[in-house]
């Protein structure tokens, strides 16, 4: 297998997620600030040209960061992070359903509309106009979960899981470009801390080893 990695959010989160599983793989470093991954020889690979993507040993390509560690669960199932039976499977899909839809997608897009403006607009169709409403709502969303979370150390309790991995990385993406969350939240607070003291969390922020 041959994973092709980058600089970015999503990215980190599959980087993070295999530290976590003690996995490395060869990897191949994508420049997306070049655009590397918007050129034909990698939309051959992934014609979607986002990354990260995962060759397989048969050539197929797999891409979206969550099918991929969905993947590597199924091969490699521990120490297991989306689930140990069918009831904590689901229920870490519950919260990485949440983490995605309600503020990963909120944080990326205003980031898209707003700081990565320059960099996108030539990309991706943007709507700066929106960027204020999507950081607003992203943070509201971050507040809705902070009141969804039970007293467990991690999102499922006590079973650290990938959807403690997205929302860390995301949180910590946000902060970066002018979208920090509200250190003060009763249970997010202390979650982001003990999620930035794991030893993943720093190994993650930089490209797969591999590369």
């Amino acid at each position: 297998m041959l994973l092709y990695d980058a600089d970015s959010p999503a990215p980190r989160c599959l980087r993070m997620f295999l530290i976590e599983k003690g996995l490395q793989l060869p990897a191949a470093h994508v420049d997306v600030f070049a655009g590397e991954n918007r050129t034909l020889p990698f939309l051959a690979l992934n014609p979607a040209g986002q990354t990260p993507a995962l060759q397989l040993d048969d050539g197929r390509v797999l891409a979206e960061a969550v099918a991929i560690a969905e993947y590597i669960e199924e091969l490699h199932p521990w120490p297991a992070l989306i689930g140990r039976n069918p009831a904590e499977r689901a229920e870490t899909r519950l919260w990485w359903r949440r983490v995605e839809l309600n503020i990963t997608e909120f944080i990326h897009n205003a980031y898209h509309y707003a700081e990565g403006l320059a960099r996108f607009r030539d990309r991706i169709p943007v709507a700066p106009e929106a960027a204020a409403g999507l950081k607003r709502i992203a943070q509201d969303r971050i507040a809705w979960l902070d009141g969804l979370m039970a007293d467990g150390p991690w999102l499922c309790g006590e079973h650290f899981s990938a959807a403690d991995i997205w929302l860390y990385v995301w949180l910590d993406f946000g902060g970066a470009v002018k979208q920090p969350f509200d250190a003060t939240l009763p249970r997010i607070g202390p979650w982001f801390r003990r999620m930035a003291a794991r030893p993943s969390a720093a190994r993650s922020r930089a490209p797969h080893p591999g590369t």
